[in-house]
């Protein structure tokens, strides 16, 4: 730009670029037409060195485009000569990038806050280092019993939320490894000493620079009620299973195992002495009755039951029926 009229004198494919502007729609023009100071973040002074052609500093500016858009820049000046004439020698460097990462980044924090704030499900967020509660939302008070004004910027472990201490430093041991875990069972403690059953879930995140703790607590208090009373009521039908329908015994054992659980172990794995046990399960025989039956003591019996446990993925009686009854339990015996 010459400084005697502050026109346009030259100018590079760069700047073309960077604005979208053709060559004749820039030469010739002066300072107001195309005005590459607008908005500058130190105007008056910019304004002041070009009067006195002195070098003009870096800052921050929004360039208006030929499509009726902007452009954030940085621009700087500096002076030269041109045809022995005064001039200033404006450079650019393209912002627009950044301020479309931070708009991006600004409205995903904003997503997050309204998620966090309206979800359903019990959330915290906490300082890495010292466990501090430094936000909350409203689920998760309603689950613990704990205001805002007595959570915030309390540690966990102050608050003793978790009725096994060992929870927090295991979690965090698991975060360290692999910054994130999901559906670990926990047992919450609210603030009138009542226990709820939990699934939690947590996650690093970085939050305003620092690292810190997402926590996502699910109550199962009631679906575990509900589980615990289920087998209940199996167990208790199970002393005598002989008028299980075939289609009843495979809706409970659907319902025992959920889409996705492991293969289950074919009965053709299972030994001679396993089918035995798990016939005289089926028969409904206490401990002292099966270990008679098979010439055991009740030791030998709980582990042979141990065993058919574990190879076929349950851990209780009812269960273990339902699963040799989808098989064709109870088998024939051979005579002692």
């Amino acid at each position: 730009m010459r400084l005697a009229d502050q026109r346009y004198v030259k100018v590079n494919q760069g700047f073309l670029d960077l604005t979208g502007y053709q060559k004749d729609e820039v030469l010739g023009r002066a300072l107001y037409d195309i005005d590459i100071l607008k908005d500058a973040a130190a105007l008056d002074v910019a304004k002041e060195r070009l009067r006195e052609g002195r070098m003009v500093p870096q800052m921050q500016a929004d360039l208006d485009l030929p499509d009726g858009g902007r452009k954030l820049v940085i621009v700087a000046g500096q002076p030269v000569e041109l045809d022995d004439e005064p001039c200033m020698l404006f450079s650019f460097a393209d912002l627009e990038p950044r301020r479309q990462a931070e708009n991006e980044l600004r409205h995903s924090e904003e997503r997050f806050v309204t998620t966090f704030r309206l979800a359903p499900v019990a959330m915290a967020i906490t300082t890495w280092d010292e466990r501090l509660l430094c936000d909350t939302n409203d689920a998760f008070h309603q689950l613990t019993g704990w205001s805002p004004d007595e959570a915030m910027g309390k540690a966990m472990p102050a608050l003793r939320l978790w009725e096994e201490p060992k929870f927090l430093d295991a979690a965090l041991e698991d975060l360290a490894e692999r910054t994130a875990f999901r559906g670990r069972d926990a047992r919450l403690r609210a603030k009138d000493g009542g226990i709820t059953d939990c699934l939690v879930s947590a996650a690093s995140i970085s939050l305003r620079k620092d690292t810190c703790i997402l926590w996502v607590i699910q109550d199962i208090h009631e679906r575990r009620h509900s589980e615990l009373e289920l087998i209940g009521a199996i167990e208790a039908v199970m002393k005598d299973t002989n008028w299980f329908s075939r289609t009843v015994v495979e809706k409970l054992a659907n319902l025992r195992a959920p889409h996705g659980a492991a293969r289950p172990v074919e009965t053709s794995e299972l030994t001679r002495r396993e089918k035995e046990v798990l016939s005289l399960l089926c028969e409904g025989g206490d401990d002292a009755a099966i270990a008679k039956e098979m010439g055991v003591s009740r030791n030998t019996l709980r582990n042979h039951v141990a065993r058919v446990y574990a190879k076929i993925g349950v851990n209780r009686r009812a269960q273990a029926i339902l699963w040799a009854r989808e098989r064709g339990y109870p088998l024939q015996r051979p005579i002692r």
